[in-house]
């Protein structure tokens, strides 16, 4: 009898809510089953051809690109004019906390999730501000503290607050069951292939965001969460962060931003969970830590 009594005394109400829960978490999910991928650093370069890419390799993937001023971006506001419901553009500023958290809430109540997210900001160089050093003698406190904080630690903020999101798999339309975490590193942060010296500001970033990174890829595995993070060397692109320095780059070795984002994104559409923690060249290969 108390088991009849407690079936009997179910509200009907109940499973209408039910219904309506399921339902919603059916529409939601048609409605972003092309995936949705956040590109941080959108502003131009690399960043904004990754948001291009994207948006036109996928009819049905939704891209939020982020930047620290987008009133100042042209080009995402062109493609904002040509991609008006798949495109969404946020402030974000990774040297300001409260901006990543924002920008964290805001996705989280369009999209409820991420399957992708690209890391795509860094600096090398700012006129009369920061230059890469050529000995010892240059390196300076304030130029390593302000390429930490913008190449390793403002990327590895903005992960820590959408970790929560990334949770749907890799999104239909693309090869990926997993989530993917890719930021840009280079090939200079690498400790192991480091013949040449200097560039102490940039390498030493660089080299922090790998191990932070692979820090992070570590947990991800252990707490069994479907993620990949992985790291990214996009080559010698014809820029305007690596523009001052591409005097003695053979013409062969300095890539267009179409031809090094296309590289980039096979290597994001075909990671796999067994990938998560590792360092790929724009070729595929492994670099050495």
């Amino acid at each position: 009898m108390l088991s009849q009594r407690v079936f009997m005394a179910t509200p009907p109400r109940l499973f209408s809510v039910t219904r309506r829960v399921l339902s919603s978490a059916t529409v939601s999910a048609s409605k972003f089953e092309g995936g949705v991928s956040m590109v941080q650093g959108a502003s131009r370069g690399i960043g904004l051809e990754f948001v291009k890419q994207l948006l036109e390799s996928n009819d049905k993937g939704h891209v939020i690109a982020t930047c620290r001023n987008p009133n100042g971006s042209s080009g995402l506001s062109h493609l904002k004019d040509k991609f008006s419901e798949r495109l969404r553009i946020l402030p974000l500023d990774v040297t300001v906390e409260r901006s990543i958290e924002a920008s964290t809430m805001s996705i989280k109540e369009t999209y409820g999730h991420l399957n992708l997210l690209i890391n795509a900001s860094g600096i090398l160089s700012i006129p009369e501000v920061l230059q890469p050093e050529t000995t010892l003698s240059k390196v300076e406190k304030s130029s390593l503290m302000l390429t930490y904080e913008i190449n390793a630690v403002g990327p590895i903020l903005v992960i820590k607050h959408m970790w929560p999101l990334l949770k749907a798999g890799g999104g239909s339309g693309t090869e990926r069951s997993v989530a993917v975490v890719a930021s840009l590193s280079a090939r200079v942060g690498s400790i192991g292939d480091n013949r040449l010296g200097g560039w102490h500001s940039y390498r030493s970033s660089k080299a922090a965001l790998n191990q932070l990174t692979k820090s992070v890829s570590v947990e991800f595995a252990r707490k069994k969460d479907p993620i990949a993070c992985i790291l990214l060397h996009p080559g010698t692109v014809d820029t305007d962060l690596s523009n001052p320095f591409q005097r003695n780059v053979p013409p062969d070795k300095l890539f267009t931003k179409e031809f090094s984002v296309q590289k980039l994104l096979t290597i994001i559409n075909n990671t796999k969970i067994q990938d998560n923690g590792k360092f790929f060249a724009w070729d595929g290969q492994e670099i050495p830590w």
